[in-house]
């Protein structure tokens, strides 16, 4: 028979593996490690960031030479006019890596001379997590609705394509082990 305390350690695995399935991911700035650079077309980091899904807790990570660079975050009003001269924060140690701490857009841009006007900047946009939305007025049938009914394109994949440091899988099976190792 088993004993009253089972069920806790049970419970206690469950929830590390529940956990560990809502890790963060760290992203590498346009797919690449080494990618803080002039890119080869003057929209390529916004373009590779509009197909992710940045969420709260995620990073993203740029290396650069920090001795003739630096990522700067800026407001949205010098990220357009690639102004250097008010920034939000500075990076320059040549390997910086930047966690989401909230939602919202983020901006940054290179701190060397000329490089933002040619393309080396990036906006992030950060999903607010389980956004509530109220319920919507129930739509038309497709037969009430006559030739106005459109379907709707199914949404983007959740987060595909992360450079994922999926930890919290490993740490959840780690936990699964030593807890039943330490019930037998």
């Amino acid at each position: 028979m088993a004993s009253p305390k089972t069920p806790v350690p049970c419970l206690a695995l469950l929830l590390l593996f529940v956990i560990s399935f809502s890790e963060a991911k760290e992203f590498h700035i346009g797919g690449r490690r080494s990618s803080w650079k002039i890119p080869s077309y003057p929209n390529e980091y916004n373009h590779w960031a509009s197909k992710k899904r940045f969420q709260i807790g995620d990073s993203i990570d740029m290396k650069y030479d920090g001795k003739v660079d630096s990522v700067l975050e800026v407001s949205e009003e010098d990220y357009k006019n690639c102004n250097k001269s008010n920034p939000i924060k500075t990076y320059n140690d040549g390997n910086t890596k930047i966690t989401f701490d909230k939602s919202g857009p983020f901006y940054f841009i290179s701190g060397a001379e000329g490089h933002c006007e040619k393309g080396q900047k990036i906006e992030i946009r950060v999903i607010t997590p389980k956004h509530v939305t109220s319920p919507a007025a129930p739509q038309p049938s497709p037969a009430a609705a006559g030739d106005n009914f459109h379907h709707v394109p199914a949404p983007a994949p959740h987060r595909a394509g992360a450079a994922s440091l999926n930890v919290g899988f490993l740490t959840g099976a780690l936990a699964a082990v030593g807890v039943f190792l330490a019930l037998f």
